[in-house]
């Protein structure tokens, strides 16, 4: 079945296929936005009270700000603009094609990436550095579980399966996350995740994911 695409996309650089699948009926669903409201209430709530401290860490760790966006895409390839707290160097774009790609695909990673910071460290190994995109799950741009969000020069290399993942909104965590996080570097793996997420979603799936993530976060060594 095919859908309109909205007007955002329209006037976006990256188009979608015309013959992409109608959002996944987990976009639709008010007890996933119930949960993402009051999720990212909490999450924001711990925000504030982390704030502080992670600026001050930020700050003394390396000059430029505290916050980093950059324009990523969600569900349908609508795009949007994504909030972390930094835990790169403030000229990490720059230095991008300096940095070896030990990933294979459409995506970008480098375990011993120089352009990460000290501090930075700590906010991916602990996941805080997700915290202020809270905000984006109380907009309605993001959810607690979904698909990571791709950036464009990602999105415009995508064979016509790959777009079938953002038929999902994009999500804090997913199944990529509890299933081996940065250890997958393989985008195709990421893909087969993500739809495997979809297959088997329903209203309670994602309390389960979160639950998972939880224990990952505390278990294991996290992203990188």
């Amino acid at each position: 079945m095919q859908s309109a695409l909205p007007m955002t996309l329209m006037d976006s650089p990256v188009i979608a296929p015309a013959d992409l699948e109608s959002p996944h009926r987990s976009a639709s669903s008010v007890f996933k936005r119930a949960v993402d409201i009051l999720g990212s209430l909490v999450g924001l709530i711990v925000l504030a009270i982390l704030f502080v401290p992670v600026a001050i860490a930020i700050k003394f760790d390396s000059p430029g700000p505290i916050f980093y966006s950059q324009e990523r895409y969600g569900l349908m390839g609508r795009p949007f603009r994504i909030y972390k707290f930094r835990s790169m160097v403030d000229n990490a774009e720059q230095l991008k094609a300096q940095i070896k790609n030990e990933a294979k695909g459409l995506i970008f990673k480098n375990e011993s990436d120089p352009r990460i910071t000290r501090t930075g460290k700590f906010l991916r190994r602990t996941s805080l550095d997700e915290f202020p995109q809270f905000w984006n799950v109380l907009r309605g741009e993001m959810s607690l579980v979904g698909t990571r969000p791709p950036t464009g020069d990602e999105v415009a290399r995508y064979e016509l399966h790959h777009w079938q993942r953002l038929r999902v909104k994009p999500g804090i965590t997913g199944e990529w996350q509890v299933n081996g996080r940065s250890m997958i570097k393989d985008f195709e793996d990421i893909v087969r995740l993500d739809l495997q997420y979809q297959n088997q979603w329903h209203p309670l799936y994602d309390l389960i994911l979160i639950a998972r993530t939880v224990q990952v976060i505390l278990t294991k060594a996290g992203a990188y």
